[in-house]
């Protein structure tokens, strides 16, 4: 399988996140090689969608010659897009924002109905493109905090689409950790397993993924400077 992996974090491969989307990866690999071409967001350059619907317009020209050109094309030829990224603000980073916003010249103006809302039109065929989102935070639970951003994921790709949501992720990056952060990861690496062979992960492998690495309190103590 042709996986193009979306970086965006800041950090590159020090992110948080990106711990799991390793992860996740290796697992798929366990199954079967795949292909997988890492982009790290925020060392391209994007200019910011003005909203001209030039691209839409005139079969899919943006009027900005930068680095996104190569971006789409890369899309077109892959069969999923992983998105990983830490929460910023109960949604993506700016960067990783502004190549979401220039995606529009794979659409058309034409709008077509889609149970209850409208949609534009597509210019090409994403039926068989799988769509998974990795996204991190540092609160100590997920309650309240990831419901904006899998909305909005879902919304853009409401058909193939798996979402891995993760609390607690600054424990990646804490060697001292090891002892619980390893064993979790062990589980993404299962999702993954489960992703490649079944084209889904198991509600037994996500309910596991749900429970915080550490207690919640003891987590925010930690993250307070309290112990």
């Amino acid at each position: 399988m042709k996986i193009l992996v979306f970086n965006g974090s800041p950090k590159r491969d020090k992110s948080d996140t990106m711990h799991l989307t390793r992860a996740f990866l290796d697992g798929m690999n366990d199954v079967h090689e795949n292909e997988v071409n890492l982009i790290h967001v925020i060392d391209k350059h994007i200019e910011f969608c003005t909203g001209c619907f030039s691209c839409m317009k005139n079969g899919g020209t943006c009027i900005h010659n930068d680095d996104m050109r190569g971006i789409l094309e890369e899309i077109l030829n892959s069969e999923l897009l992983l998105f990983s990224f830490p929460l910023y603000c109960y949604g993506m980073p700016a960067p990783l924002k502004a190549l979401m916003d220039r995606t529009m010249p794979l659409s058309s103006m034409t709008m077509e109905k889609s149970g209850e809302r409208y949609l534009h039109t597509s210019q090409h065929d994403f039926s068989k493109l799988k769509y998974v989102m990795i996204c991190g935070c540092g609160f100590p639970n997920s309650k309240n905090n990831f419901e904006p951003m899998e909305m909005q994921f879902k919304l853009m790709f409401p058909n193939n689409t798996t979402i891995i949501k993760i609390p607690e992720s600054p424990m990646f990056n804490v060697a001292e950790a090891d002892s619980v952060t390893k064993p979790f990861l062990e589980i993404v690496r299962q999702a993954g397993r489960e992703y490649a062979a079944n084209g889904e992960i198991s509600s037994a492998t996500l309910e596991k993924l749900s429970i915080p690495m550490i207690p919640e309190d003891m987590y925010a103590k930690i993250a307070n400077g309290e112990t």
